[in-house]
């Protein structure tokens, strides 16, 4: 067996972080947050939740939403109003509370991604939206980071196929809406590539630097509870009474003192 190495995942978000201050990593965060601005557009609700490696990294500011929530993994002074501090596995709110969860490079820097998905889906509405944002590893990008002998920036990250978490999202009830690539471009610092990879609404080839999952919570109607009758909760009606002899009145008024009287006996037990 060989030696499991611990992945120090803190040293890797921080790492991640600083990445976006480059050239590329601005570059790759105003597509990010073009591509999320339309897909939320149509979307209203209560509250809106973004799982991220950092509080310094918002998407979706415009979106319609009463309330804007962002986790980060870990406290830095000065944060913000409406940050929270938490695990991407652990969130601190109740079930079916959140109308919109977006995931932002949160599974590719987890260490139980599957977790994180199953998390997002119990704090979610039925009928919700999750965004989610990932690398593509059947990109550029991915070559990179195969090869790359650092775990500095995004090659850090799982690079986690598209197609896998569309499966996990499905084995959670969701229904994929939106699945698309974005940012077909070279991961190198060159400022011209970027602006023109800016421009392109979408990239209609499946080899853009990260994907964006669109997909909705599915809710079913829940089936009624059968009743549970207890024999001391029924009144029992006599054999004979109904159907005796007589004229329709009297008989009508003897099964109504029968009944009556039989209700006052259960009552007085």
């Amino acid at each position: 067996m060989g030696n499991s190495v611990k992945v120090d995942y803190s040293a890797r978000h921080e790492s991640f972080e600083r990445w976006f201050q480059s050239s590329l990593g601005r570059a790759m965060l105003a597509s990010q947050r073009r591509v999320l601005d339309q897909a939320v557009a149509p979307l209203t609700g209560a509250r809106q939740l973004q799982v991220g490696l950092s509080h310094r990294l918002p998407l979706a500011t415009g979106s319609d939403f009463a309330q804007k929530i962002i986790s980060s993994p870990a406290w830095h002074p000065h944060m913000p109003d409406g940050a929270v501090v938490c695990h991407s596995d652990e969130l601190p709110f109740p079930s079916d509370s959140m109308d919109l969860v977006i995931l932002h490079h949160t599974a590719d820097f987890s260490p139980d991604p599957h977790a994180v998905l199953r998390e997002s889906a119990r704090v979610l509405r039925g009928e919700g939206k999750i965004a989610l944002i990932g690398f593509n590893p059947l990109s550029l990008w991915g070559m990179r980071r195969a090869i790359s002998r650092h775990h500095e920036g995004p090659w850090g990250g799982r690079f986690m196929l598209r197609s896998r978490m569309e499966d996990w999202l499905r084995l959670l009830s969701f229904q994929v809406d939106d699945s698309a690539t974005h940012f077909l471009t070279l991961p190198l610092e060159n400022a011209s590539r970027h602006r023109r990879a800016l421009k392109r609404q979408r990239d209609w080839l499946p080899i853009g630097a990260y994907y964006c999952i669109l997909a909705r919570k599915r809710e079913y109607a829940r089936l009624k509870p059968r009743l549970n009758w207890r024999k001391a909760k029924v009144i029992p009606v006599p054999a004979g009474s109904i159907g005796a002899t007589g004229s329709c009145a009297s008989r009508g008024r003897s099964i109504k003192q029968q009944s009556d009287n039989l209700e006052k006996k259960w009552l007085a037990r």
